[in-house]
């Protein structure tokens, strides 16, 4: 597929609504976006007393956010309908009650302004988010350009995996967690110790002011030659350190906790790019946004001399650019098309 492609890009998975309208260009080698808008409602203040995303009210939600936001977007960019030359949206993995008002939305769009419309990969969305430029400029230079072979590291709420790249449309899945994902238990340790919903930012704030050396906690599987992990154990310890010593300083546990699972997604993902004598080693994913797992991938990556890649903040979490790019890399690796259904469980 040669030429540019406007693709307005639809993403509810869990409980973000965002739209994007991106303009993708170039080929599955040397890809180039530049994003046109960008918008993201989030409903952490409505999850938030319940400690956790409610499926049934975040698609309350994206029912009622997404014709409010593509009224936005019909301000924003004028002429949007006649930009338009593709529609994305999201059909998983996540939350199937709110994958199916994206879903939904879209089609009833498709339908009334006549444009085709794909099914993406969320997954693979964030996969592709370093390729995003800042702002809404194409970056000029190559910081964005990866090298192959690549390793990645996928680490969200739902996820953390390690994949061996060989091609931007070319994986190896090298292992995954075998319980919760590194997100999910930021989450599930920081209502361990009190803090508000989501726990992965408020856990990063509070360790700010805490010493990471204070707690010896564990750190699972680190030691184990394959490449899956296993977060589950950590947060029990945690659980059972706060029981035993309810009067420890909560800033000194959330460092603590934080530098075990940023040592374990570190060590892992530089034993992979050793391995596979990696010349990119891309970190994306919701816990992508976390400062300390950023430096630490960044720091041993320069070490061993190979290019780092992380998105900009706006593209770690879910967002639509990135579903807009899953759409385009999806069409030019003519991939087989994703049916127009919710899939919960749809994997990378």
């Amino acid at each position: 597929m040669q030429g540019k492609k406007t693709i307005l890009s639809i993403e509810t998975s869990c409980d973000e609504t965002a739209m994007a309208l991106v303009r993708c260009s170039g080929t599955l080698k040397s890809p180039k976006f530049e994003v046109l808008q960008n918008i993201v409602s989030s409903q952490i203040a409505i999850h938030r007393p319940f400690g956790g995303v409610v499926p049934n009210l975040a698609k309350r939600e994206h029912i009622k956010n997404l014709p409010k936001i593509f009224k936005q977007l019909l301000k924003k960019e004028k002429g949007l309908i006649k930009k338009i030359d593709l529609i994305a949206v999201t059909v998983g993995p996540g939350l199937e009650p709110a994958l199916w008002t994206g879903i939904n939305f879209a089609q009833e769009l498709s339908a009334k302004i006549k444009k085709p419309l794909i099914g993406a990969n969320h997954m693979e969305g964030h996969l592709y988010s370093g390729l995003l430029p800042a702002g809404k400029k194409i970056k000029k230079n190559s910081d964005s350009k990866v090298q192959f072979p690549a390793v990645a590291l996928v680490v969200s709420g739902g996820h953390t995996m390690l994949l061996h790249m060989t091609a931007l449309n070319k994986w190896t899945k090298l292992g995954e967690t075998l319980d919760d994902a590194a997100g999910e238990a930021f989450d599930k340790v920081g209502r361990i110790l009190g803090l508000p919903y989501p726990g992965g930012p408020e856990i990063q704030k509070s360790a700010a002011k805490g010493n990471p050396e204070a707690v010896k906690f564990p750190r699972p599987m680190l030691n184990k030659k394959n490449y899956e992990f296993s977060f589950s154990g950590l947060k029990t310890s945690v659980l059972y350190f706060l029981r035993d010593n309810p009067t420890f300083n909560k800033s000194d546990i959330a460092a603590s906790f934080q530098r075990a699972a940023v040592d374990v997604l570190t060590k892992k993902t530089m034993r992979a790019a050793e391995e596979f004598k990696a010349k990119t080693i891309l970190l994306c994913g919701g816990v992508s946004a976390n400062k300390p797992l950023q430096e630490s991938l960044r720091t041993e990556s320069g070490r061993m001399k190979i290019k780092f890649i992380v998105p900009d903040f706006e593209y770690n979490t879910d967002n639509a650019a990135m579903i807009a790019v899953a759409g385009y890399m999806s069409l030019l690796g003519r991939k087989k098309k994703l049916p127009m259904e919710a899939q919960g469980n749809l994997t990378i």
